[in-house]
């Protein structure tokens, strides 16, 4: 049988964890990027108390763990977006758009009743490493 690979991802341009757990973890070429926040990676303290800032900052420091792992934005596969509140949809959502080009990841929104830090939105993401064929 052979071995499947298992890489932790790590990149002081993104927060560091704030529990148990990984930035992200690559398994073969699959890419599970933890949920991020809108936080500062020097101060971990939230860039503002808006949400669509912090939907900036947590995608801003997806990108650079997605970049730290070898892929980018262009081959994440699927998202999880969790909201504070799901007033703040549109928002989140274009403030996604800006991020996120066709062909578009499949998506899943969610309101709960916290986040971490008390956040406003948290985005995690499966991307995958290596070069994707779009048909």
């Amino acid at each position: 049988m052979s071995k499947i690979m298992r890489r932790v991802i790590s990149t002081a341009k993104a927060p560091a964890a704030i529990g148990p757990y990984s930035q992200a973890v690559q398994v073969d070429n699959t890419l599970y990027v933890s949920g991020q926040l809108g936080l500062d990676p020097q101060t971990m303290n939230f860039v503002s108390d808006s949400v669509v800032d912090q939907a900036k900052k947590a995608l801003e420091n997806m990108g650079h763990i997605l970049e730290a792992a070898g892929t980018s934005y262009e081959n994440v596969v699927k998202t999880t977006v969790l909201l504070k509140s799901m007033e703040d949809f549109g928002k989140v959502n274009d403030v996604y758009a800006s991020f996120f080009k066709e062909p578009y990841p499949a998506r899943a929104a969610y309101e709960c009743a916290n986040l971490p830090k008390y956040g406003l939105v948290e985005i995690e993401a499966v991307a995958i490493v290596g070069e994707i064929e779009n048909k």
